[in-house]
């Protein structure tokens, strides 16, 4: 419920601020407006403040919405509406309004993007913890106390950004140029070398990359334990103290955590302390599927002091002036990369393992609200930017593919054949049917591996 929620919130945001550019622009340039519908489908509320106004609807299916208009091509027009109508306009006005949506999304962006920087962040210092031996970090160098301070000549002052600007970069470059500081304070300069495989697949990355945020050793006491669980049938409460598992020290959490995850469905004999008292109990981890194979897992969470991450932690600030340039590098940035990822998917050249459907989308609303509303901003920012691009493409039915009928308009001295348009948004639709039903089936195929 959590995650529909805000999926369902962050659909309403991006399809509202869609179709408001349309009906903004179209109100302003003296078109009427039949209708504002957030969703498709059966009505379940309307609101219209007078009877030859513009009438507000939300509808039963959510996945999107429309703006109606007066248009003779839709409908039969009342004399008195016909100056107003879509169609009698003139090719600057009706480009204006098709163009509006997609621009008010690309707006939406810079708005969070800038949003988030000016009132900033707090996130990981970019310091390397480890580096798996024969990895593409370790390949290019890094060791562990390394601190990545730019990368492709852009400041990456917390892990968030750095990732991203990799992930960038790798669509872009073979080689990735990343400057580090060393754990001896010296300032180097690395060259990560990205194999062509993991070009083509850049979902693959984080697993080659090789390398891990530094973190402090979390002592092992017990915070939270989930009802029913392994670990409140054994009896484990807030507070306890882990000392050692069958026989052996706990050192800290990350490896009890191991020791867990090896042992499923196995009695583990446990020694703690709880209000200075030592104890002995018997649990036995639950076996739960992590990548293919069978996992531990008890249900319980660890206690961390406040003051433990506070030597990794950075804030990520920006004045007004500078937070607005860099949204719009951000949307530049991003809206190019989602364009080279498109034609590279289109050639063959990428996978289209990196399509997301409506599944994909609402797990990552859920996890971005989670994580807190910076990041469930920054989400929105990226979706809304994706919605601006593809709604720009010359695909028939999309928004782009108006402005190409326009286009061939303007050359061609006259409006193209309704017979022709009618054709070409059949091909469209089965077009885009298609994508959809391929972003489906991979969110599917994801949710069940």
């Amino acid at each position: 419920m959590y995650t529909l929620f805000f999926f369902l919130l962050a659909l309403g945001i991006l399809v509202a601020f869609h179709e408001f550019g349309h009906f903004w622009v179209a109100r302003r340039l003296g078109v009427k407006v039949l209708r504002f519908s957030i969703g498709f489908g059966p009505v379940l509320w309307s609101r219209r403040q007078d009877p030859d106004g513009t009438e507000f609807t939300l509808s039963a299916i959510p996945l999107g919405g429309y703006v109606r208009m007066a248009d003779e091509r839709e409908g039969e027009v009342e004399s008195k509406d016909l100056p107003y109508a879509f169609n009698r306009q003139s090719l600057p006005v009706r480009s204006a309004i098709v163009a509006a949506g997609p621009l008010f999304n690309f707006a939406l962006a810079i708005l969070l993007y800038w949003l988030v920087l000016s009132v900033g962040e707090t996130g990981l210092r970019p310091l390397l913890g480890s580096v798996a031996p024969g990895s593409l970090a370790a390949e290019a160098g890094f060791v562990a106390g390394d601190e990545i301070t730019a990368v492709d000549g852009r400041a990456a002052p917390i892990w968030e950004i750095a990732l991203g600007s990799i992930f960038r970069a790798v669509v872009e470059k073979e080689e990735i140029p990343i400057d580090v500081r060393t754990e001896a304070g010296e300032e180097v300069q690395r060259l990560l070398v990205i194999p062509p495989k993991i070009a083509a697949h850049p979902e693959q990355l984080m697993t080659r990359l090789g390398f891990r945020p530094a973190s402090p050793r979390v002592p092992p006491v017990i915070d939270k334990v989930l009802p029913g669980s392994a670990a409140e049938q054994a009896g484990l409460r807030h507070g306890d103290l882990l000392l050692d598992a069958d026989g052996e020290a706990i050192g800290d959490w990350q490896s009890w955590v191991d020791y867990v995850r090896a042992r499923p469905g196995r009695d583990i004999r446990l020694q703690l302390e709880r209000d200075g008292m030592r104890q002995e109990l018997t649990i036995r981890p639950e076996e739960v599927q992590e990548a293919g194979k069978g996992s531990g897992r008890i249900g319980a969470t660890v206690f961390v002091p406040e003051d433990l991450m506070h030597e990794l932690r950075a804030e990520y600030r920006l004045g007004p002036f500078a937070a607005l340039g860099e949204s719009l590098r951000r949307v530049w940035d991003y809206s190019g990369l989602t364009l080279k990822m498109m034609g590279r998917m289109f050639i063959g050249q990428a996978s289209v393992d990196n399509l997301s459907g409506p599944i994909g989308i609402a797990q990552y609303a859920g996890q971005s609200a989670r994580l807190g509303w910076s990041h469930f901003f920054k989400f929105l920012a990226v979706v809304s930017l994706s919605l601006g691009v593809l709604n720009l493409l010359p695909i028939p039915v999309l928004d782009g593919g108006y402005l190409f009928f326009y286009l061939v308009e303007a050359v061609k001295g006259s409006p193209l054949s309704e017979e022709t348009m009618a054709l070409a948004q059949r091909i469209g639709m089965g077009a885009l049917i298609l994508l959809m039903s391929l972003a489906f089936a991979l969110d599917i195929q994801r949710l069940f591996s």
